[in-house]
C-alpha cells in the first residue's frame, strides 16, 4: 500500500473535532471509563488535523517533508510550520487532552515532578512565535529531509529515512506524528522501553512515545493519513525507517519472553 494524497477536507476535520468535543462532554457523565475514551478520540480528532497541516506543506514540497536542519541535523522542523501554527497558544491541537500542560511553565519553571501526563515545552527560539511551542505529539524524525550525508540521532543514514512521503511503501505502517514526550523522535528496534511509566523523559526515542496516555496504547497518525490506536508493544513492530527490523528484539517475532517487558508493561497486548 503506497501513500495516497488525503482527501480529508479541513471542514470535515472541523465537524469531527466538534463531535468529539461533544461526545467527551456526553460520555462524562457516565464515568471514567467514559471520559478517557471520549478524550482517546479527540486525541484522534487532532491528529487528523494534523494530517491536513502536514498534507499541505507536502503538497507544497514536491512530496516531501520538513527538513529540520538548524544544528543538529533534523532538528527544529517546527520553525518551518506555518506562522500559525508554530504557536501552541493558537494551535490547541498541539495537545491531547491527557496532556494539555506544558512540563515547563511560561516564567521558565519546571514541574516539581515528571509526568507522561504533561505536554513538552515550552520552547522557544528565533524561528518560533513569541509564545513559543508545547505539545503533545512527536514527528517521525525519519521523515525529515536532512543531507544526503548526514545521519539521525542514534547513528540510522539519511539513506534509511523516507523522502518521497507520496510513495511511500505500506505508509499505513509508517507512523508521522504520534502520541511523546518530545516533538522529534528516532526509536531504534534496540531500545527498551522504560523500567516503570513514570521514568520516559529520557533521551530513548521510544520511551519518550511508549507512554501509557490511551488505557495500553498512543494514538497515532501514519503517513497514509490515517488515524489509530497503537498498542504500546505495537510500537515496536511499525516501519519507522526503512531498515527498522519489525521483528527485532522487543517483539514476539524477535524472541522476546513476557518476563522481557517491565512490570508495568506485562498484562499490554503482544505483537
Amino acid at each position: 500500500m503506497q501513500a495516497r494524497i488525503w482527501r480529508v477536507q479541513r471542514r470535515d476535520i472541523v465537524v469531527l473535532t466538534l463531535n468529539a468535543v461533544a461526545l467527551m462532554s456526553t460520555l462524562g457523565a457516565v464515568g471514567e471509563g467514559g471520559r478517557r475514551r471520549a478524550k482517546e478520540m479527540v486525541c484522534q480528532a487532532n491528529l487528523h488535523q494534523w494530517s491536513t497541516v502536514f498534507q499541505g506543506y507536502i503538497q507544497r514540497n514536491d512530496g516531501k517533508f520538513f527538513s529540520g536542519e538548524k544544528g543538529t541535523p533534523g532538528y527544529w522542523w517546527v520553525e518551518e510550520l506555518d506562522t500559525e501554527h508554530r504557536d501552541w497558544k493558537r494551535m490547541r491541537i498541539w495537545f491531547c487532552p491527557q496532556a494539555d500542560k506544558p512540563i515547563v511553565d511560561e516564567g521558565g519553571r519546571m514541574a516539581s515532578t515528571l509526568s507522561i501526563f504533561n505536554a513538552w515545552g515550552i520552547y522557544n527560539s528565533p524561528g518560533l512565535e513569541p509564545s513559543g511551542v508545547s505539545g503533545s505529539y512527536g514527528i517521525n524524525g525519519y521523515l525529515l529531509c536532512i543531507s544526503d550525508k548526514m545521519s539521525y540521532e542514534g547513528g540510522v543514514p539519511a539513506s534509511q529515512s523516507w523522502r518521497d512521503i507520496l510513495n511511500v511503501t505500506n505508509a499505513d505502517r509508517v507512523p508521522m506524528f504520534t502520541d511523546a514526550l518530545r516533538f522529534d523522535l528516532w526509536p531504534l528496534e534496540t531500545s527498551s522501553p522504560a523500567p516503570n511509566q513514570w521514568a520516559a523523559w529520557t533521551g530513548n526515542s521510544m520511551q519518550r512515545c511508549c507512554i501509557n496516555r490511551h488505557n495500553g496504547g498512543v494514538s497515532c497518525l501514519f503517513v497514509d493519513g490515517s488515524v489509530r490506536k497503537v498498542g504500546l508493544k505495537e510500537l515496536w513492530t511499525l516501519k519507522w525507517h526503512k531498515s527498522f527490523d519489525t521483528a527485532g528484539p522487543w517483539t514476539t517475532a524477535g524472541g522476546v519472553l513476557p518476563g522481557d517487558w517491565p512490570a508495568w508493561m506485562r498484562d499490554f497486548r503482544d505483537y
